[in-house]
């Protein structure tokens, strides 16, 4: 048997989809609402003194393709990644990206100021910047002496 890089990367695929099955639900993080689709963006999530900054994968997509939604303290991304029509004298023989509708739902915390959240989609990576609300911020507090 010989080394090939696409198995390797198709059983991390495989793992992949069998870590985010519907059942997995039972054991998702609490900040992270079940939500349905096709397939689901990679997302990072750093925060820093001033923000939460959140990065969504979407290769292939356009902005007008997705939709952001804040409502109840939950943020919702979602979209539609379509699949390119077939000629008629075209066939495929693999398809390994994945295409369909998307969903990903977080709960807020209760610092962030939802209407001052700002998007910005470059290069198929989505960032979302979720600014905390001004009494959230760390302050430093003088101590004085008498």
């Amino acid at each position: 048997m010989y080394y090939s890089p696409a198995r390797t990367l198709r059983k991390l695929y495989d793992m992949q989809r069998e870590e985010n099955h519907p059942l997995k639900s039972f054991y998702q993080d609490d900040e992270e609402i079940e939500c349905r689709g096709t397939w689901i963006p990679n997302i990072d999530v750093k925060e820093t003194s001033e923000a939460l900054v959140l990065y969504a994968e979407c290769p292939g997509l356009k902005k007008d393709d997705i939709k952001i939604t804040v409502r109840d303290k939950v943020l919702s991304i979602s979209g539609d990644k379509p699949q390119a029509e077939l000629k008629k004298d075209e066939t495929f023989h693999r398809v390994e990206r994945v295409y369909g509708n998307f969903c990903r739902q977080f709960t807020l915390p209760a610092q962030i100021d939802t209407g001052k959240i700002s998007a910005e989609f470059i290069n198929g990576v989505l960032k979302l910047r979720l600014p905390k609300q001004e009494r959230a911020k760390a302050q430093d507090i003088e101590i004085k002496s008498e």
